[in-house]
């Protein structure tokens, strides 16, 4: 059965003078050529030519900088955080020892196991390198702060303002690691366009004022709905 097809449509091309390589071929390079065309689009569409998507760009790498440097922060409070209550157990613990008269060898080796636990914690932060990552992370922030500074004094793309800006994406690639990189990006690409969304929302509604439009429950600003909102965060954002 399959042969019978195969010599069905060798019959057909045949008549049309094309083979079924030729048809292969022609496959293939169309798709080739698609493939290519949207791999073109994609590069042009990640390198930044215009003043204000340079300005974009800017804000949201030191946004996602800004981001490393404060979860980076967190993780080394919350180390330091539990070396001083493990520091302060130990001294309560000592301080109840001489009051309650306690002299038994599991007492006296309470105190030791404590101390143990607290250097091989202050032994991990000094491994993991906190204060050097996040003063690495300021650097680049600073650099990338300085150049969209200069993006925004700008009316239009210079030679200087472009070398500048190749300047902040290598500093910025270069002081954190891609897949964090990649992280913190996502979490402040949704935190702009949450921000530009709310912005949009607030210029309609003080147009509306402005030329004596009553504004509806709906196209009011709540405050309360953004008190307590959290940064936003998606489920590939979490380690």
């Amino acid at each position: 059965m399959a042969n019978n097809k195969i010599t069905f449509f060798k019959t057909i091309y045949s008549i049309q003078n094309i083979t079924i390589a030729d048809i292969t071929f022609r496959h293939i390079h169309y798709y080739n050529k698609i493939k290519l065309s949207k791999l073109k689009n994609t590069i042009l569409y990640m390198e930044k030519h215009t003043l204000p998507m340079i300005i974009q760009d800017l804000k949201s790498k030191r946004d996602a900088l800004s981001l490393a440097h404060e979860q980076l922060k967190k993780d080394n409070d919350d180390w330091n955080k539990c070396i001083i209550v493990l520091s302060l157990t130990t001294g309560m613990f000592e301080s109840m020892k001489i009051k309650m008269g306690w002299e038994s060898d599991i007492v006296a080796l309470v105190p030791i196991l404590l101390s143990s636990v607290i250097a091989s914690v202050s032994a991990l932060i000094k491994f993991k390198k906190f204060p050097e990552q996040m003063e690495v992370i300021l650097q680049s922030q600073s650099l990338l702060t300085h150049t969209l500074n200069n993006a925004r004094n700008e009316k239009q793309v210079t030679d200087t303002l472009t070398k500048e800006y190749h300047d902040a994406l290598e500093k910025l690639e270069t002081s954190i690691y891609p897949d964090i990189r990649r992280r913190f990006l996502k979490i402040s690409h949704n935190n702009l366009i949450a921000i530009m969304r709310q912005e949009q929302k607030f210029f309609d509604s003080l147009h509306k004022v402005e030329n004596g439009i009553e504004l509806s429950g709906g196209s009011s600003i709540n405050s309360s709905e953004f008190s307590n909102s959290p940064i936003i965060h998606t489920d590939e954002d979490e380690v």
